[in-house]
């Protein structure tokens, strides 16, 4: 469990802290926040993201780093509602942020992040995960919509 919450600290530190708060801010040019009220939405996209992180470390017992993966499929929390939390969390920040600057560039920067994120997700993440959980991993693509949550959890 120990090597499972360092491991995930790293990642976090390393991937969503620079995707989603270095990288806009950097995109914006340093700028000033200009409009306040975006920040409540990248507060729900992180809190969001931490708590995916908590709950691969708890109930995957490994991390959100493919380098280093859970021994079991992640279905629970807000996996319940879609199936990639962490990374509607990142980008939800992003566009947070974009309202934050008010500025079209982090805008941008957020739809090509998603791309990337869904890329990612589509070649890697997807053919990975049914090839290590099987049954298990289609069954939870038939019932938890890939990207946008839904408001009624499934029945996990």
């Amino acid at each position: 469990m120990v090597k499972a919450i360092l491991g995930s600290a790293a990642f976090f530190f390393a991937a969503p802290c620079v995707v989603a708060g270095v990288l806009p801010w950097w995109v914006s040019g340093w700028a000033a926040p200009r409009f306040w009220p975006g920040f409540v939405i990248v507060a729900a996209g992180a809190f969001v993201v931490l708590r995916a992180f908590v709950r691969f470390v708890r109930e995957g017992r490994g991390t959100p780093a493919p380098i280093a993966p859970t021994e079991e499929l992640v279905v629970g929390g807000d996996y319940r509602f879609v199936r990639n939390p962490m990374y509607v969390g990142v980008v939800a920040a992003i566009f947070g942020q974009a309202l934050v600057f008010l500025d079209w560039r982090v805008l941008g920067y957020g739809v090509l992040a998603w791309a990337v994120m869904a890329s990612f997700v589509r070649w890697y993440e997807e053919p990975v995960l049914r090839e290590r959980y099987g049954r298990q991993y289609e069954e939870y693509c038939r019932t938890v919509p890939a990207w946008i949550p839904r408001f009624r959890a499934s029945g996990r």
